[in-house]
């Protein structure tokens, strides 16, 4: 046997050359066999096993989430997700509550919806004897109540701080915001939805 590395000659079960060390003979077959299985089972990828791997975490190919997860992890639908909702998902406002009334409630009641915005208190009464029946005009009642309410409030800390500059300035700018809301909600009636107003509704004694 001659050795493959430096040429020397070698008896035939020689394991190893006794002159440059090189692996000789099955030795040398058994070394090389081995690395290729190495080399094939890094590169396989089987579809089975990759969701397998996706679903435990431990499949090490493909693109990860910034939690470090591989993207579809935990979302029944496969794909990245945001917010742990799925891509391409619709986006559903939770001030919007228009789809929790009947569709013949909202194009009956809708003109009687309208008067508390635009009456303010006497609208609220009006609307709340007309109606009295509809789930539609007491949600919008219950918001008109919101900003009553609010402007009250603003009319009462004017009052007992008038002799300062920046409170009364900064009331009168809080009742041009509210008033802006109240034509917003006006408008979201005449659409037909029923949105809680904007700024308002994060006030939680206002629930």
């Amino acid at each position: 046997m001659i050795c493959p590395k430096c040429g020397s000659e070698m008896s035939d079960d020689s394991m190893f050359c006794t002159k440059c060390g090189a692996q000789l003979g099955a030795g040398a077959q058994q070394s090389t066999g081995a690395a290729s299985e190495t080399a094939q089972g890094n590169f396989y990828t089987d579809p089975q096993g990759a969701q397998a791997g996706n679903a435990a975490g431990a499949f090490q190919g493909g693109p990860r989430m910034n939690n470090g997860m591989p993207y579809g992890y935990g979302n029944p639908n496969g794909g990245p997700q945001m917010n742990g909702m799925p891509y391409g998902q619709p986006y559903v406002d939770p001030k919007d509550h228009t789809a929790e009334f009947d569709a013949k409630d909202v194009t009956e009641n809708k003109v009687v919806a309208m008067l508390p915005y635009l009456l303010g208190a006497v609208g609220i009464i009006i609307a709340a004897l007309t109606a009295k029946d509809s789930a539609y005009v007491k949600f919008h009642i219950r918001q008109t109540l919101k900003i009553t309410v609010l402007n009250a409030l603003l009319a009462l800390i004017t009052a007992a701080l008038c002799w300062t500059v920046i409170v009364p300035i900064a009331a009168a700018v809080c009742i041009i915001i509210l008033l802006v809301v109240r034509i917003i909600c006006f408008v979201n009636v005449c659409s037909g939805k029923a949105k809680e107003p904007a700024i308002v509704s994060s006030f939680g004694f206002l629930k």
